[in-house]
């Protein structure tokens, strides 16, 4: 039986104005055992002047290491989401993100497929996903990084979309990193659909959806870049531990809420629940 690990996004500091090490600091003092950093290519003035989490892959990969191990926490993965489908970008930086998870110590990079060109048909945006993921894979399988494919965009969005996606490349390093609250919003059963990739789980987005954000928008939007608190909301954390106890692999339910607050209850919440089924 896989163990099953609580974690954060770094998006619940996002609104706070703070640095990505304080927020790491942040994760652990509220009793986080993993965080989730979100990265990105070149430089921006917000990160650069400590008031936003997210760090520069062109800074130095033992930045995000140190901090952890400063913390006495552990990285689940990298928030990387990249277009899969506009190759001009995606290439290279999906490519970036693995070596950086590889030295840092980030064992899992996280993508989805973005939003498509366009004048791109349906079967272009395939050939072109492909050839993103086949270049990333070939970069991740030496290093023993995975690659986590979420549902959030225009193909991902049903379950045999992402299906589709996640068969484009047959690769040891492709496995799924799948979102409760996007699978929900998109008008599915996140429970079925969680069961049907559970094989292929290798990260998982802890994300509820408050019964108002449901109400307005389920059926009508793809995903939403953070939740409520887990266990404010719609999702049946008990059920979702209970699915993910049927992994092939040890598991993070890497927390995605929008504040402090909802951080603290979230992990009160998840931790008694994951006690109950143990």
């Amino acid at each position: 039986m896989p163990n099953i690990h609580i974690g954060i996004n770094m998006e619940f500091v996002r609104h706070h104005d703070k640095s990505f090490e304080w927020g790491v600091e942040k994760a652990a003092q509220l009793g986080y055992d993993y965080v989730e950093p979100m990265v990105h290519w070149g430089r921006e003035l917000l990160s650069e002047a400590g008031y936003f989490h997210s760090v520069s892959m062109l800074d130095d990969p033992w930045r995000v290491k140190r901090a952890c191990e400063k913390a006495g926490i552990r990285l689940s993965g990298l928030s990387a989401h990249t277009p899969l489908c506009k190759p001009e970008i995606s290439v290279e930086y999906l490519k970036q993100a693995v070596r950086f998870a590889a030295e840092c110590g980030a064992p899992v990079v996280n993508t989805d497929e973005g939003p498509k060109p366009v004048w791109t048909t349906i079967e272009e945006d395939h050939t072109l996903m492909r050839y993103t993921l086949m270049e990333a894979a070939k970069v991740a399988e030496p290093r023993g990084i995975l690659i986590g494919l979420e549902p959030h965009q225009q193909y991902s969005k049903h379950p045999d979309g992402l299906d589709r996606i996640f068969r484009l490349v047959k690769s040891p390093s492709i496995g799924i990193n799948f979102d409760t609250g996007n699978s929900y919003l998109c008008g599915h059963d996140p429970y079925k659909w969680l069961g049907k990739v559970i094989k292929n789980l290798v990260h998982l987005h802890a994300k509820d959806i408050s019964i108002q954000q449901s109400s307005s928008e389920r059926g009508k939007v793809t995903g939403t870049p953070v939740g409520c608190a887990c266990g404010e909301g719609v999702i049946d954390w008990a059920r979702v531990i209970r699915i993910c106890a049927k992994a092939k692999r040890d598991i993070v339910l890497s927390v995605e809420c929008g504040t402090i607050d909802q951080a603290e209850f979230s992990i009160k919440h998840l931790r008694g629940l994951i006690a109950k089924a143990e």
